[in-house]
């Protein structure tokens, strides 16, 4: 177990599946106290059942400010010292030109308006204790091309931007704020585009996999253990602030 993290409370957004899951599991086994906050209450129950230490489910839509305040309002007994932003939506596989503005915008209200809301509602605490780590989890996407998919790679732009330039607001008080950035991480979200992808060009889903990994160095996909392995690295490197880190088995644009 890491020292840096026992003890202490995290927050994961997004907390009900998938890569909150695995997130919430290694903070837990490393030795946090950790509240599994997500849309649907079943979901975030299974997830606090399956972790090695107690911990506390929550409901929350982060793209609702009412929703947020009446998180932070169930949570005030809570010393929530570490906030992992998590939830998100993957948004349309389309050209812009296709994409409708309600698509956009739902887009956007989840990644990056859900990041600004949580951090706005939970950073307060951090700042009165003078101590306290954001990170937001973006995606190379936001760095890098990724045809047919411009909401989503913009959003995580932006959520690159925010990280950076909260850091630099709230680091002298005592705050770290990073983001991490995985690449394509295996599992149904990736199902879903490789489906998506062989429809479009007529190709078989197994080509259309083995394309998109091609572009990796390691030839594969990233694991949802492997992302919440970085999770823990990061928030162990006390020296870490206005950081994005990597995580995608060396995935390059072509």
């Amino acid at each position: 177990m890491s020292a840096a993290l026992t003890g202490r409370t995290a927050l994961v957004t997004g907390g009900g599946s998938g890569l909150g899951r695995a997130m919430c599991a290694a903070l837990a086994e490393h030795g946090c106290r950790v509240i599994a906050a997500g849309r649907t209450r079943a979901k975030v129950d299974e997830t606090v059942a399956g972790l090695s230490v107690p911990g506390r489910a929550a409901t929350v839509d982060v793209t609702d400010p009412a929703s947020v305040e009446a998180l932070a309002a169930d949570l005030a007994d809570e010393e929530i010292s570490v906030l992992v932003n998590n939830a998100g939506t993957p948004g349309p596989v389309k050209p812009l030109t296709d994409i409708e503005p309600g698509e956009w915008s739902e887009v956007f209200a989840s990644n990056v308006h859900g990041t600004y809301l949580m951090c706005r509602a939970f950073l307060p605490g951090m700042l009165a204790r003078g101590s306290g780590d954001i990170v937001n989890i973006a995606s190379v996407s936001g760095k890098r091309p990724l045809a047919r998919r411009t909401p989503y790679c913009a959003s995580k732009m932006a959520v690159l931007g925010l990280t950076t330039t909260l850091a630099a607001e709230v680091g002298p008080q005592g705050v770290t704020v990073n983001s991490l950035s995985p690449g394509p991480v295996a599992g149904p979200r990736m199902e879903r585009n490789f489906r998506l992808e062989a429809e479009r060009t007529g190709s078989t889903y197994e080509e259309a996999e083995a394309a998109f990994v091609a572009r990796s160095a390691l030839g594969r996909m990233v694991t949802e253990q492997e992302v919440a392995a970085a999770l823990v690295a990061m928030l162990s490197m006390p020296g870490l602030c206005a950081a994005d880190i990597d995580l995608s088995a060396g995935m390059v644009a072509r």
